[in-house]
């Protein structure tokens, strides 16, 4: 099973794969509890440091999320900026030679003013 597909530069996750994901976090925290008794913790121990563990995981899913989201290196982010990029391409094309040189012109002209 592969968790994640790939749609041009866009990553998307099925819902199979995020039932796959959630079943697996569910094994690795039993394993983990497994682990820490046979290590010699008692079961409240366990169950205490399995939570830790697996909501420190967590809470670091969440900071990588948030710092993507500050970034805007998120998935919606990037569509828009490839259609913008893509609108205004057309948008150029579009245009006649006419207009074409107006509008490099008027660039010129604002560029000499700013300076």
């Amino acid at each position: 099973m592969t968790p994640v597909h790939t749609l041009g530069a866009v990553q998307r996750m099925r819902r199979i794969d995020v039932i796959g994901l959630g079943l697996a976090l569910l094994g690795v925290g039993g394993l983990l509890y497994w682990l820490l008794q046979a290590v010699g913790l008692d079961g409240l121990q366990a169950g205490f440091w399995t939570q830790v563990l697996l909501m420190v995981g967590l809470l670091g899913w969440v900071a990588t999320y948030a710092w993507r989201v500050v970034r805007k290196d998120m998935t919606y982010h990037r569509q828009r900026e490839q259609y913008d990029r893509t609108w205004l391409a057309h948008q150029i094309e579009q245009l006649s030679p006419e207009e074409w040189e107006r509008l490099q012109q008027e660039l010129e002209q604002a560029e000499v003013s700013r300076d």
